[in-house]
């Protein structure tokens, strides 16, 4: 379907990312998993980087194919990060841009939790600030880990990073 001003929304397939898991590494060397939970959700956990160590489950996205098989999934967190990433699964390649507020450059340690059990902590810390100046991570990763778990599967991200058994985000397909 070609998109037009008359019909601007291409035909919205989104197999190829709904319930798989990924797994992949910025350039920068962080590395961060991401499972698909269904059209309008991800579950997420942060391997290494600025915030190794958080996880989240039931995170609110925006969705969409922009062209076949590649998908864009954009969201707002509590913390105040804002976060939209371009996934390619057939090429392996990604490309995220990560918004933190200031707050979260100047004091990562503060969100490396599981954020559901601690939103009133995450929303305090954001309305204190400061917001700006914004820390900006544009950057590519390689997907190596692509699997098919499912939609809707809570035992997908169902624990902390670190209670993963040793080399469990290291794994390649």
């Amino acid at each position: 379907m070609t998109t037009t001003i008359e019909n601007p929304v291409p035909e919205q397939d989104l197999s190829g990312a709904v319930g798989h898991r990924f797994l992949y590494t910025y350039a920068n060397g962080w590395q961060y998993e991401m499972y698909v939970k269904n059209a309008t959700t991800i579950d997420y956990r942060i391997h290494t980087g600025m915030v190794g160590g958080r996880w989240v489950r039931d995170q609110k996205v925006d969705l969409i194919m922009l062209t076949r098989g590649v998908y864009k999934v954009s969201w707002n967190e509590p913390t105040g990060t804002s976060v939209s990433v371009t996934l390619v699964p057939a090429e392996r390649v990604l490309h995220g841009v990560i918004f933190f507020p200031h707050w979260v450059e100047e004091y990562p340690q503060r969100t490396v939790l599981f954020q559901n059990d601690h939103l009133d902590k995450m929303h305090a810390f954001r309305d204190a600030g400061p917001t700006y100046p914004i820390f900006t991570v544009p950057e590519f990763a390689k997907i190596t880990w692509d699997e098919y778990v499912g939609e809707d599967n809570e035992e997908a991200v169902a624990t902390a990073p670190d209670q993963l058994p040793a080399g469990w985000a290291d794994r390649t397909n």
